[in-house]
């Protein structure tokens, strides 16, 4: 058990690192001028996405009505590198490059032999690592002519951050937030509204797949895999408007690979180098985002290390779920995607990480999984604000909900090292702050945080639903 009232942080007796550098922080002029697509170095290639109707690999075309075709071509290339436009980088440049933080305090309360070392990417405008594929999805479409976007949300993250590109671009956003999440966080919700998205409830009464989900269930707490069908419903429907997401798709995860390729360069500049590296998995964005440049390394012939995905235990997908295809939505409109899957039609209890609350893995991080090359673990909530709350005591730092798992795993891990004497080097993702989520941090302080369950039989009749596949 992670809980700070056992480990406390010993600031009263703190022994100084003056003569240790702490922050790494990489000058503007040394931002990354590609993005890293993993797809170029596996062994063995992603099975391809199949058409929801007829169950052929997708093409390009299939996509035109979601996606503007710069977006397709990435989300279907095999290019080591993408180039990034002149005009993201410039947007990237209001908090990018992120800096690398050596976890110094931490690592004494913990009295590890480990080294920590974090990627804050909490320091963005939206306060977590979602701007880095919102900026250039809202700018591609900017191109194409689109006029405006929908998506889904969880806990907020991706839906403020597509709300802050839609605007710097000038394109209209319309938000489906999954319903436990819009009441847990209205603070999220007042930012999107705050960067001038339109943000409803979903299942909501705006789709027809919202409507018929409330009139089998008006209390519904809905799911990413409902918000995504409605966002994809409401796209479709006008010609102008276009579909954008926050995980889980090739796209999406190849934006995201500024993280590590930063952390790379960061990690020289500290003179280390990660054994082990962590990030939380909801749908793979900030896992990818950070394990992927490290990871083609490795698959180029460089040096092994541990990549460790941290989970929900109430929406274990990469431990719990099967390998299949899946939709990728609940309405199953969605192309059809191999992944690791609770079923699309799999609603997880109202944790309060809303972003890890999704019944998928993205195709790529589910399939270095099943090549071995990943490690997964999951993690009860309270485990995980335990693990968070020392943390800010340490650091300063008030974690998202989703960090708190990869929090979690990493402090699992210190300890690992300290009970088998290795001074091992652990890298993870801080990948946002908490700063919307403190009556979260309120209820676990009074002790009125409990852990969530899924339901065995539910997730066994959503496993039973999965689609055939021959």
């Amino acid at each position: 058990m992670i809980d700070g009232k056992k480990i406390r942080a010993p600031l009263h007796r703190w022994k100084s690192t003056m003569n240790q550098p702490t922050r790494f922080v990489l000058d503007e002029p040394r931002l990354p001028r590609v993005w890293y697509n993993l797809a170029a170095d596996l062994p063995q290639p992603v099975p391809a996405m199949l058409h929801p109707g007829t169950r052929q690999p997708i093409q390009a075309s299939d996509l035109a009505p979601l996606f503007p075709p710069a977006i397709i071509g990435q989300e279907l290339s095999v290019e080591r590198e993408i180039p990034i436009p002149d005009a993201v980088r410039d947007v990237y440049r209001l908090w990018r490059p992120s800096p690398l933080i050596r976890a110094h305090r931490l690592e004494q309360a913990l009295d590890t032999p480990a080294r920590i070392y974090y990627k804050n990417e909490g320091v963005s405008p939206s306060g977590s690592h979602k701007p880095n594929s919102a900026v250039p999805q809202a700018w591609y479409n900017k191109q194409a002519g689109i006029k405006r976007l929908t998506t889904e949300t969880g806990a907020g993250q991706w839906g403020a951050s597509l709300a802050f590109a839609g605007q710097l671009f000038g394109l209209d956003v319309t938000v489906f937030q999954v319903r436990i999440s819009y009441d847990q966080k209205p603070y999220r919700r007042a930012l999107m509204e705050t960067y001038g998205a339109r943000c409803l409830a979903s299942p909501s009464t705006e789709t027809g797949f919202g409507r018929s989900v409330l009139s089998r269930a008006p209390d519904h707490l809905g799911s990413l895999g409902i918000a995504i069908s409605e966002a994809v419903e409401a796209a479709v429907a006008t010609p102008d408007t276009r579909y954008a997401l926050g995980s889980v798709l090739n796209h999406v995860l190849l934006h995201q690979t500024i993280v590590g390729q930063e952390a790379l360069m960061q990690m020289e500049m500290a003179g280390d180098d990660p054994d082990v590296i962590v990030a939380c998995t909801g749908g793979g964005s900030n896992f990818a985002g950070l394990v992927f440049p490290f990871l083609g390394l490795q698959l180029r012939g460089g040096r092994a290390r541990r990549y460790v995905a941290a989970e929900p235990m109430a929406c274990p997908s990469l431990t719990r779920g099967r390998y299949a295809y899946d939709f990728g939505d609940t309405a199953g409109i969605t192309p059809l995607a191999k992944m690791h899957t609770l079923g699309s039609g799999f609603t997880p209890p109202g944790l309060h990480a809303g972003g890890l609350r999704y019944h998928g893995m993205a195709p790529l991080v589910s399939h270095l999984r099943e090549l071995g090359l990943i490690e997964a673990m999951a993690y009860h909530q309270t485990e995980c604000f335990g693990a968070g709350r020392l943390f800010a005591r340490c650091e300063g730092i008030i974690p998202a909900p989703e960090a708190n798992h990869a929090i979690a795993c990493t402090i699992q891990e210190a300890l690992r090292c300290k009970r088998e004497g290795r001074a091992e080097t652990i890298l993870f993702n801080l990948s946002g702050h908490g700063h919307f989520d403190m009556s979260a941090y309120q209820d676990f302080n009074a002790q009125q945080l409990t852990d969530k369950t899924y339901d065995e039989t539910e997730l066994a009749t959503a496993l039973a639903g999965l689609p055939s596949v021959s």
